[in-house]
């Protein structure tokens, strides 16, 4: 992700594990993985691999964070945002668009998190609930890359949390728009690892 040229010159710092992590998976919804959605993906990779991860989080014991969109009304609570991407509109209640995908739906004893913006972080509880739950470490799956991974990611760190972004459990509209923001997240703001590494990780642990 980041070259050692780069690293010699200050960027891409390993910030390595805390003592407590949190699995978040970000906006797996209907609305990404349907081909009428006009956001959908173009691939369902990054699916496959966050259920993988999930499996890994649930056998461990590690507290799993889900999250989805739904705004209110005529989008009313989507301010500018909505103004901005016409295709959230699609997301104005609770429809098919922002159900769950059923590869990595909650389950009962897992917390989801209702979102009507990019960061898991804004305008939630999550740092809280996070904080209150003794986690300095957040696994971070979901997407799309350049959007919501990226404002969680960037988030987490600001908010004093060691942010590990999946890259195989993220996806985007496009390459380009994925290995950018990967790259930039790596250089500055979290740390990029692949599903070896998180299944490495959560098999290591044993929470409950």
């Amino acid at each position: 992700m980041v070259t050692a040229n780069e690293t010699n010159e200050g960027f891409g710092g390993d910030l390595g594990y805390g003592g407590r992590a949190t699995l978040i998976l970000i906006d797996f919804m209907h609305s990404y993985f349907e081909e009428v959605s006009p956001l959908c993906l173009p691939s369902r990779d990054s699916l496959h691999s966050a259920a993988r991860v999930l499996e890994a989080a649930r056998h461990s014991g590690t507290l799993i964070v889900h999250t989805k969109v739904v705004f209110g009304p005529d989008g009313v609570d989507g301010g500018v945002f909505i103004k901005k991407i016409p295709a959230l509109r699609n997301l104005i209640g609770e429809n098919l668009m922002n159900e769950f995908m059923p590869d990595v739906a909650p389950r009962s004893n897992e917390l989801v998190i209702v979102k009507q913006y990019a960061s898991a972080f804004f305008g939630t509880t999550l740092a809280s609930t996070l904080q209150a739950s003794g986690v300095d470490t957040l696994l971070i799956t979901g997407v799309s890359t350049s959007g919501c991974v990226r404002a969680t990611g960037v988030d987490a760190i600001q908010h004093g949390f060691i942010p590990k972004v999946v890259h195989d459990a993220c996806g985007d509209r496009g390459p380009a728009p994925h290995d950018a923001n990967l790259y930039d997240l790596h250089a500055k703001y979290a740390d990029v690892i692949g599903e070896p590494e998180a299944l490495k990780f959560l098999g290591s642990l044993d929470t409950r």
